[in-house]
């Protein structure tokens, strides 16, 4: 087990962002949840913001870590034949950048899911030697097969639950479709694996369904990205390995306690990336329910919640929600909260305070709309509605300009030739590679957050 000192125990804060006046007869009440982890002394996420005052301690002690590599060794791999090639060379970084200590194991995914290291059921415990063996056994991948990649997650769910550890996490690589299990088949493995480990899952080419690869990373509350050039996977697998390596807390939930009468609309993840968790909610105890965030390093993320609260009279106020950050007690009591905020509501006449829209609010309403309409331009782009197409991915293109999110209208510009981009004026391209149309697709709900 990897154990930090006290003074590098992550810590975490809530602050909430947002406008508590309502006008007369104002029910409903929007927040910006940001929630942030610092002071864990490993690596992590994306640059930080100031944490609040409110900042509480997780344990003494970072709990022991399980990484399972699943490696599409598909016939499919063999097209270009310097793709497995490839994909081993990525496979042995990801190990070389596996901590000391942490457990792991290599699992070859076909029809059917193979152990390729260290085999008999079991992970084996990173140290020089086994991360020598393990590249060693990479030597024997080839290619030869079909896709069935529910199999491929119940063989990691069962790798990582003969571990006692508390960070359990997946890296799925496939190259192409699911076409060797039905789609409830892969639903149903997915659904037994929720909540036990988190994965990230890559495309790698062009030959992959998106909906596939993002769907396995949004339900196991990982990342999803395209690796169109297969030369690209040793750096990205390293990326996804240092990552995994800096979480440090795991299981993590957003807990929010409602007065009687506050009704919950949603609740969405809305930075780095939109999620929505709105359906992931599991009852704890009376007006009380918690939504999964998975595990945490040293990073900050935001969160979009929305709650319709009962009509109250000019100059009233409430709590509309309390909003706590909790782990599961290892003894199965009690969780241990990290960290909270309270969400308010204000009835008031004046109407420049209730009409005033907070700026977080407004920015990631205006990125979550962003997601949505890209994927809806792009279906309908492959349905042969181009006018409604042209609409979307216009307004598209609009979104990103005025949120400044670059990278975003970058990949639009692949897809579109931007005529005007403040307007949402735009023509679809004749033209479109089919990993710039993948790339964007895939990358759709990235954010960016409030410019400064």
């Amino acid at each position: 087990m990897a154990v930090f000192s006290k003074s590098q125990v992550p810590q975490f804060s809530v602050d909430v962002y947002q406008n508590e006046y309502l006008p007369e007869g104002g029910r409903e009440v929007n927040a910006i949840v940001t929630v942030t982890s610092t002071g864990g002394g490993t690596t992590g996420g994306a640059p930080l913001r100031g944490a609040s005052a409110s900042a509480a301690a997780v344990p003494d002690q970072v709990p022991a870590a399980g990484v399972v590599i699943m490696v599409d060794c598909s016939g499919s791999m063999e097209y270009p034949a310097t793709k497995l090639r490839n994909a081993r060379e990525a496979t042995a970084a990801a190990v070389d950048t596996l901590r000391d200590g942490v457990a792991f194991a290599v699992v070859a995914g076909t029809h059917k899911a193979l152990e390729v290291y260290p085999g008999g059921g079991r992970l084996a415990v990173a140290d020089p030697a086994t991360r020598a063996q393990a590249k060693e056994a990479l030597r024997t991948l080839t290619a030869g097969g079909g896709t069935a990649i529910g199999t491929w997650l119940r063989l990691a769910d069962r790798l990582l639950s003969s571990s006692d550890a508390a960070i359990r996490h997946g890296i799925l690589l496939t190259d192409g479709r699911n076409e060797h299990e039905s789609p409830e088949d892969l639903r149903a493995a997915l659904d037994a694996c929720t909540g036990r480990f988190t994965c990230d899952a890559r495309g790698v080419g062009t030959d992959w369904e998106v909906k596939e690869v993002t769907g396995i990373a949004s339900a196991l509350l990982g990342t999803a990205d395209i690796v169109a050039d297969p030369g690209g996977l040793s750096a990205d697998f390293t990326n996804m390995m240092e990552n995994a390596m800096g979480k440090e807390v795991a299981d993590v939930s957003l807990r929010l306690w409602t007065p009687v009468g506050v009704e919950i609309k949603f609740v969405k993840q809305v930075a780095p990336t939109v999620e929505d968790l709105t359906g992931r909610r599991t009852e704890a105890g009376p007006r009380a329910g918690d939504y999964p965030t998975g595990s945490w390093g040293d990073e900050s993320r935001d969160y979009h919640i929305c709650v319709q609260v009962p009509e109250a009279a000019i100059g009233q106020e409430m709590l509309a929600t309390r909003v706590s950050l909790i782990v599961p007690a290892a003894d199965g009591g009690a969780p241990a909260v990290l960290s909270h905020g309270l969400v308010r509501a204000v009835w008031t006449d004046d109407m420049a305070a209730s009409t005033s829209i907070n700026p977080q609010v407004a920015h990631y309403t205006g990125q979550a709309e962003l997601a949505q309409v890209i994927q809806q331009g792009l279906e309908a782009r492959k349905a042969g509605d181009f006018g409604g197409a042209t609409a979307k991915l216009g307004r598209a293109v609009q979104l990103a300009a005025h949120s400044g999110n670059e990278d975003t209208a970058k990949l639009l510009s692949k897809v579109v030739d931007v005529v005007d981009a403040a307007t949402g004026t735009v023509r679809l391209k004749a033209k479109v590679a089919d990993a710039d149309e993948m790339t964007l697709e895939t990358r759709s709900t990235k954010t960016v957050r409030v410019k400064k």
